[in-house]
């Protein structure tokens, strides 16, 4: 086994440990909400995200090519396998720092920070026309839409139920959430899933195992897989972050934010194959919905911390990727 395989492996390895800490850090993406409401107990909602999660995760791999060939040039031998291998852990440290504060990050935008910045520290080329449009456009886009459309469709579903008995609407409701819930994580499944498949099949063509970027099969069976693994490990102090302290919601509430999200994060996978945050578009669908109430129901100063969280999170983890980089060229040459 010559030194460039072994490398690669590692990267494999580091990469799935980084997806399963994806689907610990948001699984409460696709949960959070119908536990809030009690239209699902935690685990039924975990285990029923873990499942969405891993057939999301076989439908496509788009975003995935977006990802491993549309951030930076596919870097070369050894020394790209660094770049990789600095990448994943830039993102890997960022989600549990965040995690461990309950703070629901990006874990997409962590692992594309970390490629930048790791990128940036090797003096290697990163595609900033394609940074621009598949990344930060879609970035500030997204939360804008989720927001707009959970106010709108929230409207909607208040006036089309302005007559029915609560009892029976809320329970019709916490049945119609499963159903989001699982569309939710579907389309999690589609978004985050992709993005370690990308690096992974980035670090094959790296080391020359495979020529053409291509999603081997393997590799998004493992993805999958891994990610499944980690949504149902859990994810319970960002899922009360989302769940309980932006807004206490309805189980009309929770249908609208879960439905609105869902179909974002299905469209830019599939229609645009662009890598957005699952993350954000929940959280600002949460406060859409929300703010047709009034303003002052959505509590801004949580809010206000998850937005600091996004805006830290490409520099944070790019600078992370920088430090590992340095340290194992140094060690490695």
């Amino acid at each position: 086994m010559d030194g460039l395989f072994l490398a690669m492996v590692v990267i494999v390895v580091v990469a799935l440990a980084f997806d399963y800490t994806n689907g610990f850090h948001d699984a409460a993406n696709s949960i959070a909400v119908a536990v809030s409401t009690k239209a699902l107990t935690p685990r039924v909602a975990l285990a029923l995200a873990a499942v969405m999660n891993l057939v999301g995760a076989l439908i496509s791999t788009e975003v995935a090519k977006t990802v491993g060939a549309g951030i930076i040039d596919t870097p070369s031998g050894s020394g790209g396998l660094q770049i990789v291998f600095a990448a994943l852990m830039g993102a890997i440290t960022w989600n549990l720092i965040t995690w461990y504060f309950g703070l629901p990050s990006s874990s997409s935008h962590a692992l594309i920070g970390g490629l930048v910045g790791a990128a940036l520290a090797a003096v290697h080329s990163v595609q900033w026309m394609g940074i621009v449009e598949k990344v930060v456009v879609p970035m500030v886009l997204s939360p804008l839409v989720g927001f707009g459309l959970g106010y709108l469709f929230m409207l909607a579903i208040l006036w089309s139920f302005r007559n029915a008995n609560v009892t029976r609407a809320n329970r019709g409701f916490r049945y119609a959430q499963i159903v989001s819930s699982a569309t939710m994580a579907l389309g999690h499944g589609l978004q985050d899933a992709q993005k370690t498949m990308g690096i992974i099949t980035l670090a094959l063509v790296t080391s020359g195992e495979i020529d053409t970027f291509e999603v081997p099969l393997w590799v998004i069976l493992a993805a999958a897989l891994a990610i499944s693994a980690g949504t149902y490990a859990g994810g319970f102090r960002i899922m009360r972050t989302l769940g309980r302290r932006i807004i206490q919601l309805t189980p009309a509430g929770g249908f609208s934010a879960q439905t609105v999200a869902s179909a974002v994060m299905v469209t830019t996978a599939t229609v645009f194959a662009v890598p957005v945050s699952t993350t954000h578009i929940t959280t600002t669908s949460i406060m859409g919905v929300g703010a047709t109430r009034r303003l002052s129901a959505v509590r801004w100063g949580v809010a206000g911390n998850i937005v600091v969280a996004w805006v830290l999170t490409l520099p944070a983890a790019g600078g992370v990727a920088a430090g590992v980089y340095y340290v194992t060229h140094a060690i490695v040459g």
